[in-house]
């Protein structure tokens, strides 16, 4: 089974949070997960919830502030094993192209 998710951490500040989020993304290279950072958020893949739960618990506590924000989205589906690259082959074939713009 695989459980993919999308997380957000960071702290809450005016400033610059590319170096917490840098925190936050590597924190979870102690976990036996996958991930892919893209501008909103990073998608992560672990092969159970209590793997993906432990390395966005780690992520979370790796960004250093007074307030810090983590958004969680979990797609724990169990009855198939589809990874995140596998979702998005999916939506590419009914596109007929790659689902990005070409600006």
């Amino acid at each position: 089974m695989t459980v993919i998710a999308l997380l957000s951490v960071a702290p809450v500040t005016e400033q610059s949070m590319a170096s917490d989020v840098a925190d936050a993304v590597a924190a979870l290279d102690d976990f036996d997960v996958t991930y892919e950072t893209n501008p909103m958020g990073t998608v992560v893949e672990a092969e159970d919830i209590d793997t993906l739960l432990d390395a966005v618990g780690a992520a979370h506590k790796a960004v250093e502030g007074d307030r810090v924000s983590t958004f969680l989205k979990i797609d724990d589906k169990r009855a198939t094993d589809q990874t995140a690259r596998e979702k998005v082959d999916a939506v590419e074939r009914e596109l007929g192209r790659e689902a990005r713009s070409e600006r």
